[in-house]
């Protein structure tokens, strides 16, 4: 990897140094206070220290973010109008369907209800993962009117999972393009890749982003992807099968701050 910069950013009344690819995306920040440089990525230590070397003072510790302890979990006790826990897949897009229902008849079937059934067909297949050790929040707000579909949690890391509407439909993907039927193609995987870089800032540790189509008739990935991942609906109980990232107490960690609708405010 080459041409890292670092970026000062004050948050939370504290001074951190982020360092970012040329595409902007954070690899590792450092937290002068506490005398640590965080990678989110341990395989790019080496060139994260280089670019870092004239801020660093002092002894310095360098690994994986920390996750909060539990007297921290403690104090998220959080009011029910805060929790993003009991979000159904597609909350925002049921919210939006009943406030604003469209016409009794259209010609063309309504995309908000094509969007809607893709959110609930991943996230219903999401929430079978429960029992693997696993956690979804769903329908994620960000701000600016934004949000994540789906964040995953558990043993095998973070994903940010996308829904994609493609039944019956040809998917060609041509990164960052995605092609469904005969749509124009859209840069879905910028898109994606960006809300999973929002949700590694906002919980402090490696967001990977997952685009999940719902019964596609063929998919075509031509050319391996970068740092992305494509699913069919039926291939997303894989994630079960992941693990060695995160312990037990990791998950349950940042599920607790994930789930707080605080934690999304700044990002």
């Amino acid at each position: 990897m080459s041409g890292l910069r670092v970026i000062p950013t004050w948050r939370h009344g504290q001074e951190r140094l982020y360092v970012c690819r040329t595409d902007g995306r954070h690899v590792a920040w450092y937290d002068r206070e506490a005398g640590r440089v965080n990678l989110l990525s341990e395989e790019h230590g080496e060139e994260v220290l280089a670019v870092l070397g004239p801020f660093l003072t002092g002894s310095v510790t360098v690994g994986p973010p920390p996750v909060p302890t539990a007297a921290e979990l403690a104090l998220l006790s959080l009011h029910p109008d805060d929790d993003l826990a009991p979000n159904r897949p597609g909350e925002a897009l049921l919210v939006a369907l009943d406030r604003d229902p469209g016409p009794p008849r259209r010609l063309r079937p309504d995309p908000r209800r094509r969007a809607l059934a893709a959110e609930r067909t991943v996230g219903e297949a999401l929430d079978r993962l429960e029992g693997a050790g696993w956690h979804t929040l769903h329908s994620v707000p960000l701000p600016g009117g934004d949000r994540i579909h789906h964040l995953v949690i558990g043993p095998g890391g973070l994903f940010c999972v996308r829904s994609l509407y493609a039944r019956r439909q040809r998917v060609r993907v041509a990164d960052p393009m995605v092609a469904v039927g005969r749509h124009e193609p859209r840069p879905l995987l910028r898109r994606l890749r960006a809300d999973a870089d929002r949700a590694s800032y906002a919980l402090t540790a490696e967001v990977r982003p997952v685009l999940a189509l719902t019964e596609p008739a063929d998919l075509a990935v031509p050319a391996p992807l970068r740092e992305a991942r494509v699913l069919k609906d039926t291939d997303l109980p894989e994630l079960a099968r992941m693990g060695g990232v995160l312990k037990a107490a990791d998950v349950e960690a940042l599920h607790a701050m994930a789930r707080d609708r605080h934690t999304w405010a700044r990002v």
